[in-house]
């Protein structure tokens, strides 16, 4: 009876040993505020403590999800509804205005286990438009749904809509007064209102917020959301609903979300041509997003940068403007708040 209990003793110790050696499967998140003219002049201490504060908020409440067994997807919209809320950013309550002073909000995301997607375009009265990307991937057939329609399915699934005026911000509104008079200037020379817009600074141009994500359970996970482009017209949408543009999700290859010149994003395919070098050329992480995004889109004219992580927890964070809002945190590491290349 002794030796059988004592056996029993060292089976449970030689398994507890087993336990802690096993190495802890790796788990991470990135998020990003938008890429573009974010000047360290333009900025008070107090403006970037602003920002950082709220980056670091988002990366941690969508990291706490990962870090207590949770599923990508619900670390993504976590953290991405902590930057829609944020008057600070292009997505939600901090949404650029269009031409016409109204609010037009896009989001998607992306389930790297099933490839599965849900995307919402040109919505109006969506308080959280990456939800609703997310109810469209859990409970509809389609991919994409726009405007009022993406509205009345909403509506299926008990969401409240909002006055447009829950999106208005002194300084969105002041931001589009400056570019109304911008354009009014370049009148003369050209009638085209995308290709005046286009010629404006890159402050005006986009704002994106997005997460990227890979779980304890080795699944990805990505999700774009944004206000769009200051002072649109015709409906314009850009890369951030447009799977392979501005979002994209594979397990064991790569997530990727996007903030950028939206027409180039889409023209080159930027997110999944990122996956698509780590797939198929055997690429890292890091080399494929810098080819991307600073020599192939560079190279075309194309400002942005993104977001990207491996299925073994590396992070990409590469932009070609002067700045982007970003966050970071792997494993059990402390979270890396960054707006510029060193800082």
């Amino acid at each position: 009876m002794k030796k059988t209990a004592l056996s029993v003793v060292a089976l449970l110790t030689l398994s507890t040993q087993t336990l802690a050696q096993e190495p802890q499967k790796p788990f991470g998140i990135a998020i990003h505020g938008g890429a573009g003219t974010i000047s360290k002049a333009n900025l008070t201490p107090q403006q970037i403590k602003a920002y950082k504060d709220k980056l670091r908020q988002a990366v941690e409440q969508g990291h706490a999800v990962l870090a207590s067994g949770g599923d990508s997807l619900e670390a993504v919209r976590v953290a991405i509804n902590v930057l829609e809320d944020s008057p600070l950013f292009n997505a939600g309550k901090g949404a650029v205005y269009t031409f016409d002073g109204g609010h037009e909000l896009d989001a998607s995301i992306m389930d790297g286990k099933t490839l599965n997607a849900g995307a919402v375009a040109g919505v109006k009265h969506i308080k959280n438009p990456i939800n609703l990307a997310l109810d469209v991937l859990n409970h509809s057939s389609h991919v994409m749904l726009t405007g009022e329609g993406a509205e009345e399915f909403a509506l299926t699934r008990n969401y409240s809509l909002v006055a447009q005026e829950y999106f208005d911000t002194q300084a969105r509104y002041e931001q589009l007064l400056k570019v109304r008079q911008k354009l009014a200037e370049q009148e003369p020379v050209s009638q085209d209102h995308q290709a005046s817009l286009m010629a404006l600074d890159l402050e005006y141009k986009f704002g994106t917020v997005g997460a990227v994500a890979l779980d304890k359970h080795g699944n990805l996970a990505a999700g774009t959301s944004t206000g769009g482009m200051t002072a649109k017209r015709y409906g314009r949408i850009g890369d951030s609903p447009v799977i392979g543009a501005g979002t994209y999700a594979e397990n064991n290859v790569c997530a990727v979300s996007a903030t950028g010149h939206g027409e180039y994003f889409i023209r080159y395919h930027v997110a999944g041509d990122i996956c698509a070098r780590v797939k198929y050329q055997d690429k890292s992480i890091i080399q494929a997003a810098d080819e991307v995004i600073n020599q192939r889109l560079i190279t075309a004219g194309g400002s942005g940068g993104v977001i990207a992580i491996d299925g073994r927890g590396n992070i990409a964070t590469p932009f070609n403007t002067e700045g982007m809002y970003r966050a970071t945190m792997r494993n059990d590491e402390p979270a890396q708040v960054m707006i510029w290349k060193s800082m």
